[in-house]
């Protein structure tokens, strides 16, 4: 039976949102071939393993390697363990994120395997019988679609392109050892953002904000607004953040960060196909822009054509009201 081996994220000892993304991708390829999904956690001993509900998210086993080395990224100990399992397994493919942690661990899968490499993929099937995948090149312009010649198939999945659904498979947990290589580069600390400070990649709501806004004090309406919906995170467009107004972190797009929130608010940003290459897949996309010929506006579901410093502040007024209400 043909098996799809999804590697999962964690850190500080919780699985990450993507890991969920990567095991539905993996279990939407698996039901095209008639196979089942294996789901692997590399972690240190005590790993929250039911935390993410893999199981609900499509996988039909839950492999644990557990190490005290793996208690922050190992690079080398990672992709000896996952190369391993994959030459011992079978695996028809391997699918890891592509993350800042999944875009170091791949390449050096791939390595091992002596398999090329589909990086940031945005979709994946089975089509005659052989596994396929597309991903976006020219910076968003195209879609590449590639064909995978004998195995495993190795792709690495860019976060928030995969809306993830409800499998209500068995997830049966089993240990499997991890393996022990020397480490050459060893993590020792792991920096976290601002706390209290919502990742612009997981939050459900984003207020973005681009050129449009003239200067960087004027950022303070995009997070006037995010404050009143009060679970919102700021996002900025790469010519906001390229001008310095905004850290790199918060940029939205082809070059920054991929998001899927439920509502997606663009405030000063023309939409550019870079920028939507980062946000198209939102739920709902509300754009506030004085041009009404703005690309954004062919995106979004709800458009306000006006000047954005007299439109945000009635917006802000009115989601104030609203949640008092």
């Amino acid at each position: 039976m043909t098996v799809i081996l999804a590697v999962t994220e964690q850190r500080d000892g919780a699985l990450r949102k993507v890991s969920r993304e990567v095991v539905w991708a993996a279990r939407q390829l698996a039901d095209q071939l008639g196979g089942t999904v294996d789901a692997l956690i590399l972690g240190a001993p005590g790993t929250d393993v039911a935390g993410a509900d893999l199981g609900g998210a499509g996988a039909d086993r839950v492999l644990v390697a557990a190490d005290a080395a793996f208690a922050r990224f190992a690079a080398e100990g990672y992709a000896a363990t996952v190369a391993g399992l994959a030459k011992s397994g079978g695996y028809a493919a391997v699918i890891v994120a592509a993350t800042a942690t999944g875009k170091d661990l791949a390449p050096r899968i791939a390595a091992r395997l002596d398999v090329p490499l589909a990086s940031d993929v945005t979709a994946l099937a089975a089509l005659g019988g052989k596994i396929t995948a597309a991903r976006p090149v020219h910076a968003g312009k195209a879609i590449q679609r590639l064909v995978f010649e004998g195995g495993p198939a190795l792709a690495s999945l860019r976060p928030n392109s995969f809306v993830v659904g409800a499998a209500g498979k068995a997830g049966a947990v089993e240990q499997i050892p991890a393996a022990s290589v020397p480490a050459r580069a060893v993590v020792k600390e792991t920096k976290a953002a601002e706390q209290g400070k919502l990742d612009v990649a997981e939050a459900d709501i984003v207020v973005a904000g681009g050129r449009g806004l003239r200067a960087a004090e004027h950022f303070h309406l995009v997070e006037d607004l995010a404050k009143a919906f009060g679970n919102a995170a700021v996002g900025a467009s790469r010519a906001a953040v390229d001008a310095g107004w905004r850290p790199h972190a918060e940029q939205v797009g082809q070059t920054g960060k991929t998001v899927s929130p439920t509502l997606y608010v663009a405030i000063g940003i023309s939409g550019a196909i870079q920028h939507l290459a980062g946000m198209r897949t939102a739920k709902v996309i509300v754009a506030v822009n004085k041009d009404k010929d703005a690309p954004i506006f062919k995106a979004a579901d709800y458009g306000i054509v006006g000047d954005l410093f007299e439109v945000v502040p009635r917006f802000i007024e009115e989601v104030r009201k609203a949640k008092v209400g």
